[in-house]
């Protein structure tokens, strides 16, 4: 009979044979594991490699202005919430910034400065423009920051272009506030108009409607302009009262007037052009005066400068200034002496009525005139020192033909003298200028037939003070009796007024002096001689203005000292001669001292001197071998040197100047230091005069012992090295053969000569000793060469065998990777045979538990077997003797019984089975 019946009698005799081995052989269990283990790493870590690299998502913007202060920080670029704010306020401020940007950063703290004196007049937003997530971002595509834009209601946006100082854009925010000044009585209109800004003024009646037509117009022109011009420069007023409107001829409501120093003011042309703000604000930008600007660099990348200095020589004034101040008095005495210089009619008008006051009748104008011939005559007597020259004409002129010889003069007597400069009487370029002037100003005394002596003063295009006169004749062979006339023409005593073209019948003639009598310096046009000079010289100067405070590096660079605590200076700047001059820091920066410096640039020989820029981080040191020479230290260190001076002209740049420092360093150590100075000079950082300036790089010019002014170049064809560097400072330094030499001279020539021999032969041996060291250490040298050769030769033999054992590994790596690969594909099928055996070894615990259960329940139901079959055998023992015919029947209940309960057990276990 079966012990267990049902569906798993068939799986178990199956499983019990791996049970058993499983069980006989718990090694294998544990190697299957440890399989499994290794591949699980394997699999991790090819897994792991093959990863894709993870970006991390940007960080959330934190605020960038703090939450107290007064500026609304939408520092996550919500524009759309910012053009919500702006319809609810007049005047709206907005910084759109970049948290990393440094200038942003910077700005930073200028506008919290703003906001807090503006924030109950001005709502101030500052938006985050870089969150790539925010509305600025997609929307907005700025190429800088910061950028600030304004909006005075619904006009805007005004962009502000100008510094990152707080008064500066507070100055700004209060033109956009109230773009117009009311103007309301003449002391008023008289203060407006002679600021040194162009004016603009609008008159318009209110009387008649609270807003009279074009009013808006006008005023909507003034926003235009700030828009346009960034710097404010322009100021728009409006006169409502038509008494003060009448004092600039205003006499219709809507009229527009334009206010000019210089020139004839204007007054809009409505009947050519339309009254919109758009033409009005161009009309006033085209037809503006600029007698002085304003400069304001930005600090980076840009040609400002250089396009304002490319249009003529440029007066830079640098002064501390603060836009918000009330009164500028030096900016006010700035504007007086540019409003001189250009008021070029008053002069005209001034010059009229001189010429009207200089007739014969008038005898105040005499005495005037008297007391300035005795001062000129005092000052710079002419009869003393003639600077005539005598000019023989050339065919091809057209004077020839009614004369032949010229006696060309230079007024002395005339001209501005600035500062009382002493300058040569009698100067070749005074006479060459005046030469020059002659021929161009034939035309102002030339007639075609004549046979007297012509005599004629003309001015010369070039210089507006000095004046120049001719006086022509024919000359024959008689030429003493011209040499005799030419004797006569400089020695009047007086100064001679005449008019133009004058002629005299007589043999002998005086030289004509001009008589506009603008051009003598003592007879005042005005309250100061600039006045118009801007319209009588060629020379004329653009006037810029600086704001210290923040540009004073460029003054720097152009000479200001870095000491001062007084940031004025002024420099004029002509970069078209490349040169500019520097006013003497000394002298405080006021309205006369400028005047001077005017004046002094604007003469034909200027006294001024050209400034030389200067390196201040390099001075003469006698302890280099080689001298570095600047600016402050050439005069000192080659002029006044009483020794031979070779000099080196270099570069930073110069890659062919940095490859001959150890040659100037050897010839230093030849050279006896007590007669020769090497020394060299970078010309990059200092000036020289033009005289000893170069234009190629290197060069090497010798200034030899007391004749320093016969300098000498190297020659460019020869190679500069140390033999050819000797010959020439030898051949150079010598005296020089048309040179007269005494005994004496001759003898110290001599011993001087011994003393270089002696020191050049001490030289010669010490060149000798290192000569023969250096022939040791090349000894050395090629026997270190030849261990190195033979030890090269060795290490290509191991190169080679390394190179083999370098094959055969690789090919043995290859074999290791294929059994690698082919264990690897076993240990993959092993764990899946594991993998297997471990589910069937599961199946059988299963089936081994459910067979315990099995039994339990077994040899529970014998054991109630035996209990029922005791009483059964009792019960036959007790029937046995009274019916012999029960056994069969009771064999055939018991097997019915055990038959329910087989079948009852049965289900039981198939039972819990599928459980």
């Amino acid at each position: 009979m079966s012990v267990c019946g049902g569906p798993g009698d068939a799986a178990a005799p199956r499983l019990r044979p791996r049970a058993a081995l499983m069980a006989r052989r718990p090694e294998l269990l544990c190697g299957a594991a440890i399989v499994l283990g290794c591949a699980f790493l394997i699999a991790l870590k090819v897994t792991c490699s093959r990863a894709k690299d993870v970006t991390m998502p940007a960080k959330l913007p934190v605020n960038f202005f703090s939450t107290r202060s007064p500026v609304v920080d939408l520092f996550r670029g919500q524009l759309d919430y910012a053009d919500q704010l702006r319809q609810d306020s007049d005047i709206v401020f907005y910084f759109f910034y970049a948290p990393w940007c440094g200038q942003s950063i910077a700005a930073r703290a200028e506008i919290e400065h703003v906001a807090s004196r503006l924030a109950d007049q001005v709502l101030f937003v500052a938006v985050n423009c870089w969150w790539n997530q925010g509305k600025c971002r997609k929307q907005k595509h700025f190429f800088y920051f910061p950028v600030i834009h304004l909006y005075h209601q619904s006009f805007g946006p005004i962009e502000y272009k100008g510094p990152m100082s707080a008064v500066y854009i507070e100055k700004f925010v209060r033109r956009v506030m109230t773009p117009l000044l009311y103007i309301s009585s003449r002391s008023k209109l008289l203060d407006f108009l002679s600021n040194y800004e162009p004016g603009v003024v609008g008159f318009f009646e209110f009387n008649a409607s609270p807003q009279p037509p074009g009013y808006l117009t006008f005023f909507t022109s003034a926003l235009h302009s700030l828009k346009k011009d960034h710097l404010g420069t322009m100021r728009f007023g409006v006169v409502t009262d038509r008494r003060v409107a009448e004092q600039i001829s205003l006499v219709h409501s809507g009229s527009v007037y334009l206010h000019r120093h210089a020139n004839t003011s204007l007054i809009y042309p409505k009947d050519i052009m339309n009254f919109t703000a758009e033409n009005i604000c161009k009309w006033a930008l085209e037809n503006r005066e600029m007698l002085i600007r304003w400069l304001r660099p930005h600090g980076g990348k840009s040609l400002l400068l250089n396009n304002e200095l490319k249009k003529g020589p440029a007066l830079l004034i640098f002064l501390p200034y603060n836009p918000l101040a009330e009164i500028h008095p030096l900016l006010d005495e700035i504007t007086k002496v540019a409003l001189e210089y250009h008021k070029c009619n008053k002069s005209q008008a001034a010059e009229a009525d001189l010429q009207r006051a200089g007739d014969s009748d008038s005898p105040a104008f005499d005495s005037s005139v008297a007391d300035a011939q005795l001062e000129l005559s005092e000052a710079f007597p002419i009869a003393k020192y003639p600077c005539c020259n005598t000019v023989v004409l050339p065919q091809w002129h057209s004077i020839s033909r009614t004369h032949n010889v010229c006696e060309l003069c230079v007024n002395q007597t005339l001209g501005v003298k600035p500062n009382k400069v002493h300058v040569p009487h009698c100067n070749f370029l005074e006479i060459e200028a005046a030469l020059d002037s002659f021929y161009l100003q034939e035309h102002t005394f030339f007639q075609v037939i004549s046979n007297t002596i012509e005599c004629s003063n003309f001015l010369s295009f070039y210089s507006p003070f000095s004046y120049y006169t001719a006086c022509c004749r024919t000359v024959n062979r008689h030429f003493l009796s011209f040499m005799s006339s030419e004797k006569t023409i400089f020695q009047t005593p007086k100064v001679a007024f005449s008019s133009h073209g004058k002629k005299d019948n007589t043999q002998f003639s005086i030289p004509h002096i001009e008589d506009r009598n603008c051009f003598i310096p003592d007879l005042n046009i005005s309250s100061t001689n600039i006045t118009g000079l801007s319209c009588r010289t060629n020379k004329t100067l653009n006037l810029y203005l600086l704001d210290s405070n923040l540009f004073w590096i460029y003054a720097e660079r152009l000479g200001a000292s870095r000491s001062t605590h007084l940031k004025e200076f002024a420099a004029i700047v002509d970069l078209k001669e490349e040169v500019h001059y520097v006013l003497d820091q000394n002298q405080s920066l006021v309205g006369p001292t400028l005047e001077n410096f005017i004046k002094n640039f604007s003469v034909l020989y200027s006294p001024l001197k050209r400034h030389l820029v200067d390196d201040p981080s390099v001075h003469l040191d006698e302890e280099h071998v080689v001298t570095e020479v600047t600016t402050s230290t050439f005069q000192q260190a080659v002029f006044l040197s009483a020794k031979n001076v070779l000099l080196l002209y270099y570069a930073q740049w110069c890659g062919f100047c940095a490859s001959l420092n150890h040659i100037f360093i050897q010839l230093a150590r030849l050279l006896p230091p007590d007669s020769f100075t090497v020394a060299r000079i970078d010309v990059t950082r200092n000036d020289l005069p033009w005289e000893f300036m170069t234009d190629r790089l290197p060069t090497i010019l010798f200034f030899p012992h007391q004749r320093k002014e016969q300098s000498v170049k190297f020659p460019e064809d020869l190679s500069v090295n140390l033999p050819n560097l000797l010959k020439f400072i030898l051949h150079h330094s010598s005296l020089s053969p048309s040179e007269p030499c005494t005994k004496e001279c001759l003898h110290k020539e001599s011993v001087l000569q011994q003393g270089h021999i002696s020191h050049l032969e001490r030289e010669i041996q010490k060149l000798r000793s290192e000569i023969s060291a250096l022939h040791q250490a090349h000894d050395q040298l090629e026997a270190q060469l030849s261990a190195a050769r033979r030890e090269e030769q060795r290490l290509q033999q191991q190169k080679h065998t390394l190179e083999k054992q370098h094959k055969t590994l690789q090919l043995h790596s290859e074999q290791l990777q294929a059994t690698y690969d082919l264990k690897n594909q076993e240990l993959l099928e092993m764990a899946e045979k594991l993998q297997e055996l471990a589910d069937a070894s599961e199946n059988l615990l299963k089936e081994n538990a459910l067979l315990r259960i099995l039994v339990a329940s077994r040899g529970g139901k014998l054991q109630s077997k035996d209990e029922i079959e005791e009483p059964l055998q009792s019960e036959q023992t007790l029937s046995e003797d009274n019916d012999l015919s029960l056994p069969t029947a009771t064999a055939a209940l018991e097997e019915k019984k055990i038959d329910n309960i087989d079948t009852i057990e049965t289900e039981h276990s198939s039972g819990n089975r599928t459980e």
